[in-house]
């Protein structure tokens, strides 16, 4: 097996939050009978640099050796990069083959140059300020990883877990990727185009009991779900349920759960071979012509749209990690 040198760039500030996908690697290594990853660390001065939590790590200074793979990660302020780790990535692509930012790393990216004209992305709270600051970058905001060539970029630390789940099924295939997801006890990867928050964040419910009926419905999709079904779950008369859920959550019961709906069928068209038509009866549609319109108010696209782009997303990683070896 192909020894693969994957390596972290460090600097003053850093996050510990973006070294989660260090886990991912070691894990890698540790379910295969030859370590196809070996770690390292670089920052522009070597040494030991300090984390914004504190945590102290030691690192190589940078130099010209290339890497199969360069991670560059956030930090607690977007604008802490300095010329000379600014230089170093933008000499990056003549050296390294494939190269990765995860949340505000994106920043550092962008400041060198490597993102102009290419699909990227970064933590939500963050993504205005990069798009105001670099607009020749085209956001994704609302996805969790992209890959645009050798470029790949990831919202945030658990989104990291993630594109890295993805470069590794890219490197090592499906059967190791899905061993690794195992050993860090996570479900198999989510695909890049699923959306950052998801709907029980996003309706951001104020009471337990408005949670807990979100939460019954979510884990109910293929029920009719009434609003006496929820008000049920909620420990509340249909009336008050109805009232407390529209000031709490901003739509009413029948939208939340055409949202909530439209989420669990987008994640079963992206991660499963079910057809369209299970797929609705699975979510609670009551045929894939409804399911269908909700996806067109929902997404702008059809069931079929976004299955096709996951299944190009998994093809051209694959064929991007043939033209890289």
């Amino acid at each position: 097996m192909t020894m693969r040198d994957v390596a972290f760039v460090m600097y003053p500030d850093y996050s510990t939050t973006t070294l989660t996908v260090v886990m991912a690697f070691e894990a890698a290594n540790s379910v295969t009978e030859a370590p196809p990853y070996e770690l390292h660390f670089v920052s522009e001065t070597g040494g030991q640099i300090r984390t914004c939590s504190g945590m102290m790590v030691e690192s190589e200074p940078f130099a010209q050796t290339p890497f199969h793979t360069l991670f560059v990660g956030g930090a607690a302020n977007p604008t802490a990069s300095t010329p000379g780790l600014i230089d170093y990535i933008r000499n990056a692509p003549r050296l390294h083959r494939r190269i990765v930012a995860i949340s505000t790393g994106a920043f550092v990216l962008a400041e060198a140059g490597l993102l102009d004209g290419r699909n990227a992305t970064t933590h939500w709270m963050h993504a205005p300020r990069l798009q105001a600051q670099y607009p020749a970058v085209k956001l994704a905001q609302n996805c969790i990883f992209t890959r645009d060539g050798p470029i790949w970029t990831a919202a945030g630390g658990a989104a990291g877990l993630d594109l890295s789940l993805a470069i590794i099924e890219s490197d090592l295939g499906a059967g190791v990727a899905k061993a690794v997801a195992r050993e860090l006890v996570i479900y198999h990867r989510r695909t890049g185009s699923q959306s950052q928050i998801s709907t029980l964040l996003e309706l951001a419910p104020k009471t337990d009991r408005i949670h807990a009926a979100l939460t019954y419905a979510r884990d109910n999709l293929h029920k009719p779900l009434s609003v006496a079904d929820l008000a049920e779950a909620a420990h509340l008369s249909s009336r008050q349920f109805s009232r407390a859920f529209l000031a709490e959550t901003g739509h009413s019961p029948a939208k939340a759960i055409e949202i909530l709906r439209v989420e669990g069928a987008r994640n079963l068209m992206e991660q499963s071979r079910h057809s369209i038509e299970v797929v609705a009866r699975l979510t609670g549609f009551s045929d894939r012509d409804q399911m269908r319109r909700a996806f067109l108010r929902a997404f702008g696209q059809p069931p079929q749209a976004l299955r096709r782009m996951a299944r190009l997303e998994a093809t051209d990683s694959v064929e991007t990690s043939v033209a890289i070896d």
